[in-house]
């Protein structure tokens, strides 16, 4: 522990920096925060989920609506102007600068879990160096203080919730991430690893294993039940549900996202595109009205030209399938370790095979994995790639050139002091380390020092605005070839504990 200062000292730190960056390059998600301010605080409930004068209409959870009500709430007393439903892309320096700390504030949540996290903890040394490889992630300081999100005090409340599965405290668990769903329904990837450990550590006798504990059932199922009706039910009473649903799941944006996020559909993606060239000499049928599409960059909703294309119910069948595995493991072995391992791994299908994925989405798999690559060494195999494809399919998000020095400096620091920290740190496996895995992570980081400098600078000197996709598409193909290698081998590991 002697090696990291306290979480205290971090996140004033950490908090320090966030308030300089203050200035810096905002997102479009600004605007979106900003307009779901003015929606909750100037419209009624019925109204929330109907409103469309800004693009950015409303299509998170109840609870998060209810979270910018109350934000809202001081805001009026700031810059009341961002309150206004018509004043699209309203940024005077007061909405600025209030958003902003709201996030930091947020944050408290997170800082606390992670305190949390330490006290239950073994080894209070792993526990500590992984809160804060959380706590200072370049993940969360890209996408929450500059980019601008609120994934900070979310994945606070996630953690709090594995931190109360390690105390024992089931019941408390499940509530608090029933709560956590129904703020951002992103959390459905490991929605299944909740459902199998609850299931089997609290509502099934752990000796018996068909013997129900019944009354644990009922405080589980009323507990939900409760969370439930205080998130949807005012819309369930306006018959709002079907609404509320399109604007949740939007299936019609199309399997990937503008920027693929880098997961198997990235992979599949760049191979339809690297077929258009090749498909003459292999005789292959080519979709012409998909061409255009698909050679225009990562842009729109795309049609593949050579390969199938895929549909959602087919996305949904392999994220569920490629869970299964580590479900069956959880429901043999509930304990908090195999649990954590469960999550994680449900974490990488949903990233990996869902519909519509975001890049952003890349923050659930990695936090997770940081409470747990510290158990053992063989974990750091797997961790190594995932934590350098993972920050650096983000750097698109920041595309300016002022954010550049900020966004690789600030990751690189991160990986040196972590990585090199956490491998002093795991206590050596009795069973051999994977050679081939931690000679690919090498290779690996390795390449990604080209690939920075080539598609955030070396690129735009050369062809300016010109074939803008390139950069986005080696930076994604790059990012979902770590993640992909990173989820093959740690189920390896974990599959072999």
């Amino acid at each position: 522990m002697e090696l990291y200062p306290s979480l205290t000292q971090c996140a004033i730190l950490a908090t320090s920096l966030k308030i300089l960056l203050f200035p810096a390059y905002k997102s479009t998600d600004f605007e979106v925060h900003r307009n779901w301010l003015a929606i909750t605080h100037s419209l009624p409930a019925k109204d929330w989920y109907y409103e469309k004068t800004s693009e950015w209409t409303l299509d998170y959870p109840p609870f998060f609506a209810y979270f910018e009500w109350l934000l809202s709430q001081a805001a009026k007393y700031v810059d009341s102007q961002m309150l206004q439903v018509q004043n699209l892309g309203y940024d005077s320096w007061q909405t600025i600068y209030f958003q902003r700390a709201t996030v930091i504030f947020s944050e408290l949540i997170l800082l606390y879990a992670l305190h949390r996290y330490i006290q239950v903890s073994g080894s209070k040394k792993t526990a500590h160096a992984a809160a804060l490889a959380i706590l200072l992630s370049p993940g969360l300081l890209i996408i929450d203080h500059i980019h601008f999100q609120y994934n900070g005090c979310m994945y606070g409340l996630l953690i709090l919730s594995i931190t109360f599965a390690q105390e024992k405290k089931l019941l408390l668990s499940g509530l608090l991430y029933a709560a956590l769903l129904c703020m951002k329904h992103i959390y459905l990837y490991i929605a299944p690893a909740y459902f199998v450990y609850l299931l089997r550590a609290y509502c099934l006798s752990p000796h018996v294993v068909y013997h129900i504990q019944f009354f644990n059932c009922v405080k589980l199922g009323v507990g939900i039940l409760i969370i439930l009706t205080a998130a949807f039910g005012p819309f369930v009473y306006l018959g709002q549900i079907p609404q509320l649903w399109s604007r949740l799941f939007p299936f019609s944006r199309g399997l990937c996202h503008a920027y693929w996020a880098p997961n198997v559909w990235a992979m599949y993606s760049f191979t339809d595109r690297v077929f258009i060239y090749v498909a003459k000499y292999l005789r292959l049928p080519i979709n012409q009205d998909a061409v255009n599409s698909v050679t225009r960059g990562l842009v729109g909703d795309t049609s593949f030209a050579v390969l199938p294309e895929i549909t959602p119910s087919q996305t949904h069948i392999l994220t569920l399938l490629t869970q299964i595995p580590a479900l069956i493991k959880l429901f043999n072995n509930p304990i908090p370790m195999t649990f954590l391992g469960a999550i994680t791994l449900s974490a990488y299908s949903g990233f990996l095979f869902s519909w519509h994925v975001h890049e952003k989405a890349i923050l659930t798999v990695i936090i997770p994995f940081l409470l747990l690559c510290l158990n053992d060494r063989r974990h750091l195999g797997a961790f190594r790639p995932l934590a350098v494809a993972g920050h650096v399919s983000l750097f698109p998000l920041l595309f300016t050139v002022q954010e550049f020095p900020i966004k690789t400096v600030y990751t690189v620091l991160w990986l040196i002091v972590f990585l090199v920290s956490f491998d002093k740190l795991a206590p050596a496996s009795t069973r051999a380390r994977f050679f081939l895995l931690d000679r690919f992570s090498l290779v690996y980081i390795a390449v990604a020092i080209p690939l920075i400098l080539y598609c955030s600078l070396i690129h735009g000197l050369v062809f300016r605005d010109k074939y803008e996709f390139i950069p986005l598409m080696f930076t994604s193909s790059y990012s979902a070839l770590g993640v992909v290698s990173s989820w093959i081998g740690y189920q390896v590991v974990y599959f072999s504990e």
